[in-house]
C-alpha cells in the first residue's frame, strides 16, 4: 500500500508540473501567430516606441518576476507536496492544484483566482485591438510566457534533482484534531 501511494504521490507531482506547462505551451502556441502576424504589418515610429519598452517591462515583470521568482517555485513547491501527501482529488488535478486554484490558505486561493480572472479579461480586451497593436501585446506576452515555461521546467527540473525551492506551498493549516 505504501509503494502505491508512493507511486501516485510521485506522478501526481509530475502530473502537476508538466500540466502546468502544458497550459503555459498551449497559451504560447495560440499567442505566438497573432505576435509574428504584428511584424507583416508597417510599424511606425510610434509602435517601435511602445514595442521595444513593452517587451522589455514584460520580460522582467511576468518572466522574471512573475514566473521566475513567483509563480514557478510556488507551482514546484506544491506539486512536490503530493509527493508526501497524495490526495486522489489534488493530483487528479495537480494542475490546478499546483496553480494555487484549491486546497490553499484563503490568500493563495484569492490571489490565484484574481489572477486566473484578471488573465481572462485582458484577453478579452486585447483581442478587440487591431493589428498590429494586438501583435505587439502578443508579442510581450510571448516573451514573458517562453520565460515562464524556462522557468517552470527548471526549477522542476531542480527538485527532481534533489534541490526544491524554498518558497511557501502556501496550504491552508492541517485541521484540528478532535
Amino acid at each position: 500500500m505504501a509503494d502505491s501511494a508512493a507511486v501516485l504521490g510521485r506522478f501526481g507531482a509530475v502530473w502537476g508540473v508538466v500540466g502546468v506547462v502544458a497550459l503555459v505551451v498551449k497559451a504560447l502556441w495560440r499567442l505566438s501567430p497573432r505576435a509574428v502576424e504584428a511584424w507583416e504589418m508597417p510599424w511606425t515610429t510610434l509602435h517601435w516606441a511602445v514595442f521595444v519598452p513593452w517587451v522589455v517591462f514584460m520580460a522582467w515583470s511576468e518572466g522574471y518576476r512573475g514566473f521566475q521568482q513567483l509563480f514557478a517555485p510556488r507551482v514546484v513547491a506544491r506539486a512536490r507536496t503530493l509527493i508526501d501527501d497524495p490526495n486522489p482529488v489534488r493530483v487528479a488535478l495537480a494542475p490546478l492544484f499546483a496553480m494555487g486554484l484549491f486546497h490553499g490558505t484563503r490568500k493563495r486561493l484569492l490571489v490565484s483566482r484574481l489572477v486566473v480572472a484578471g488573465i481572462v479579461v485582458l484577453v478579452l480586451l486585447v483581442r478587440l485591438m487591431p493589428q498590429p497593436w494586438r501583435g505587439i501585446v502578443d508579442a510581450g506576452v510571448v516573451l514573458g510566457l517562453t520565460w515562464g515555461t524556462v522557468a517552470i521546467a527548471a526549477h522542476g527540473i531542480a527538485a527532481l534533482l534533489g534541490r526544491p525551492p524554498r518558497t511557501d506551498p502556501d496550504l491552508p493549516d492541517p485541521e484540528p484534531a478532535t
